[in-house]
């Protein structure tokens, strides 16, 4: 009894001091994220922007994140919504008489970049200056920087510019030494998802969409980067193909860049353009910072409203949250929409390669649901392809960047075989007992025979069929047009113009004002959805999510850019039935 007794009184004063623990800590948090100090923006300021951190389309704002990484100097992510907002903010600004772009490695695709860049394009129009400074320009930082009237960097500094390519690896033959095989079911030529586990090189049609796709986006780079440079198109192809820009004496000669200066340099410049003395600092605020300057002269408020309903990540079944498109939950924020009357029009925002089959089917139909009852746009960020183009199908109108990666309209399905593998290099054997003839059908210790080959193609033929019907009901175009350009290819947005697949060029942004023009809307407010989690949830979420949650903080902190191939690994080991995703990850450097 008094051993009960002592465990008893130790457990209440267990829960005694976790309720105080977690009480304290919320209470913390929420006085510092509650008790900002107001941001001023002095006269004759400049706005610091760096884009450092990973660019996703909406800022997250959970004040936990940070908290629980285990690092409080990590810097999180930065949300293209927000600088949108603050870049179009600064361009009225009185205070703001131009942009500093201090600029190092650019984590974002280059739709996104391409949506900065036409932000910073109209800042420009109202007569302010954009400056550009870096130790070390990647092509993408580049990309962004050639947008400003004038671009420096530092004398020693380094700059890559040598154009785009793309590398496939594949598997086949090492899977063949440890004797596994890899059945693979799919509907499309260009489903090349599969190649790496049935070949030792690319297909023709794989090597023809890889370069047609490839040479689309690199050539949305070198467009934008001549009309801003006044460079031409063919001369700075042939500064990517001798590296000129690797001997920094060629950078002002080729008028890739206006000056080679050190930082201190770049200060008196600046200094000088804004008539401050050399003793004196130059005022400027961070685009960190200035998220929380209010803006002057907001529209009187309204009751309408545009919702803009964000998809990012792979399409998952359940209830996966931020950074996953799951069924549940974006198809919930969808029916929130249509069911709200204040909710005039839709935008869809997708930034996806695909995913499962049935969850990118669930919110299809709350798609075509909504586009029944009020305008429903689809804005396309950097990719939309595969289940995310399946997903933006039904939409009344469908934007998207000159870069954008979309398409891929096409299914697979892959069948590991390790029957060679356990028994003859392992020596493991299995024996069945069935209670019926296909009891044991797609398991990895049995081969598909004929007869269940033509099941599983029957069900790819199936879902490939019904994914080419919906894209012709939602383009208006018969399922014979879809079907010539679907196939599993993969476009960029360039070309998905040309084909019908979008219908317009144009970003977030764009997608709200042609959202509001279809609905009729002057003055409206802008609702985000699926809401992100409250401040109570999220630290509850946290402290009671164990050890998994706390480990991926940590190896998310660790891995830096390099954790998203961890998580594509968790993602690949989580499938289950047919996907409609991406042959593979484009990455572009």
């Amino acid at each position: 009894m008094k051993n009960f007794l002592s465990s008893l009184l130790a457990t209440i004063v267990g829960l005694i001091v976790m309720t105080l623990v977690v009480f304290l800590i919320f209470m913390g948090v929420i006085a510092a994220t509650t008790s900002k100090e107001a941001v001023e923006v002095k006269e004759n300021s400049l706005l610091v922007t760096k884009f450092n951190a990973q660019i996703l389309d909406r800022t997250n704002e959970d004040p936990f994140a940070l908290l629980f990484s285990g690092n409080f100097m990590y810097d999180k992510t930065m949300g293209l919504n927000q600088i949108l907002k603050d870049l179009d903010k600064a361009k009225t600004d009185e205070n703001i008489e131009g942009i500093f772009m201090n600029l190092g490695a650019v984590n974002a695709g280059i739709a996104t970049l391409g949506e900065i860049r036409e932000a910073m394009r109209d800042f420009k129009e109202s007569g302010k200056f954009i400056y550009a400074y870096s130790n070390a320009y990647t092509q993408k930082s580049y990309y962004l920087a050639s947008v400003a009237d004038s671009v420096f960097m530092t004398p020693e500094g380094m700059f890559l510019f040598n154009g785009m390519s793309a590398e496939v690896m594949f598997y086949k033959n090492a899977l063949e030494k440890i004797g596994v095989e890899m059945q693979v079911v799919r509907h499309g030529s260009y489903k090349g998802a599969v190649e790496p586990f049935l070949r030792d090189k690319l297909s023709k049609e794989n090597r023809e969409q890889i370069n047609s796709y490839v040479g689309a986006l690199w050539g949305k780079i070198i467009t934008d980067i001549s009309e801003s440079r006044g460079i031409s198109e063919e001369k700075l192809n042939q500064i990517a193909d001798e590296l000129s820009t690797i001997d920094s004496e060629k950078l002002v000669e080729t008028g890739m860049v206006d000056g080679l200066i050190y930082y201190d340099e770049m200060l008196a410049l600046m200094k000088e353009k804004l008539n401050v003395e050399e003793k004196d600092d130059l005022e400027a605020v961070s685009l960190k910072k200035y998220k929380d300057v209010p803006v002057k002269g907001k529209k009187e408020y309204s009751k309408d409203k545009v919702a803009v309903i964000y998809a990012m990540g792979s399409v998952v079944d359940g209830n996966a949250g931020e950074g996953y498109i799951s069924g549940e939950r974006i198809s919930k924020a969808i029916r929130k929409a249509r069911r709200d009357k204040s909710v005039k029009a839709i935008v869809f925002r997708i930034n996806s390669g695909g995913g499962s089959g049935s969850a990118s089917d669930v919110i299809h139909r709350e798609v075509m649901l909504a586009a029944k009852e009020k305008p429903v746009v689809a804005s396309m960020g950097d990719v939309a392809a595969s289940g995310g183009y399946y997903i933006a199908a039904p939409a009344d109108t469908i934007l998207a960047g000159p870069g954008t990666i979309t398409g891929s309209i096409g299914v697979f399905g892959l069948f590991p075989n390790v029957q060679e593998l356990m028994n003859d290099k392992l020596g493991i054997t299995t024996d069945v007992v069935k209670t019926n003839k296909n009891s044991n059908i797609l398991t990895a210790m049995d081969p598909l025979d004929q007869n269940e080959r033509v099941i599983v193609q029957k069900m790819i033929d199936d879902f490939y069929t019904n994914f080419v019907s919906i894209v012709a009901e939602g383009r208006g175009k018969s399922y014979e047009e879809i079907d010539a350009i679907a196939g599993g290819r993969v476009w960029a947005g360039s070309n998905a113009l040309e084909l019908g697949l979008i219908d317009m060029y144009g970003g977030l942004e764009k997608s709200i004002e042609v959202a509001a023009e279809m609905a009729g809307l002057e003055n409206y407010r802008v609702q985000s959805l699926p809401k992100l989690e409250d401040p109570m949830t999220a630290i509850m979420n946290q402290l009671t999510g164990g050890s998994m949650i706390r480990a991926n903080r940590i190896l998310q902190r660790e891995l830096g850019e390099e954790y998203h191939h961890y998580k594509k690994i968790q993602e690949i080991r989580n499938m289950h039935g047919i996907q409609a995703i991406m042959p593979y990850e484009i990455e572009i450097h």
